[in-house]
């Protein structure tokens, strides 16, 4: 039998692991959008099509919510990094709340 510490260590582990995870989709997924905001587009490849849809349907539904309350100004978006800064504290919030009970 595991002492309760080493399963929570663990499923805290596991917690802090499927944030990172999320957050490394937002970031090539921003990356990505502002390749092409440069002009920077590659050649048709349906591989690479499937890798640019497969982040656009993981990353644009969480950041819709927060382009909802926080809109561009000019041409800069904050909300990719408003939302990075949440999961970032929810994160650790939920990993220290994992932690400590």
């Amino acid at each position: 039998m595991l002492p309760i510490a080493t399963v929570a260590h663990a499923v805290a582990t596991y917690v802090q692991t499927v944030f990172f995870v999320y957050i490394l989709l937002l970031l090539s997924y921003i990356l990505s959008n502002l390749m092409f905001a440069f002009g920077l587009r590659p050649g048709y490849s349906r591989p690479l099509n499937a890798v640019l849809r497969f982040l656009r349907d993981v990353s644009e539904p969480y950041l819709r919510i927060f382009r909802r309350f926080i809109r561009p100004i000019g041409m800069f978006d904050l909300s990719p990094m408003v939302a990075i800064f949440v999961l970032y504290v929810a994160e650790r919030l939920i990993t220290y709340v994992i932690l400590k009970a």
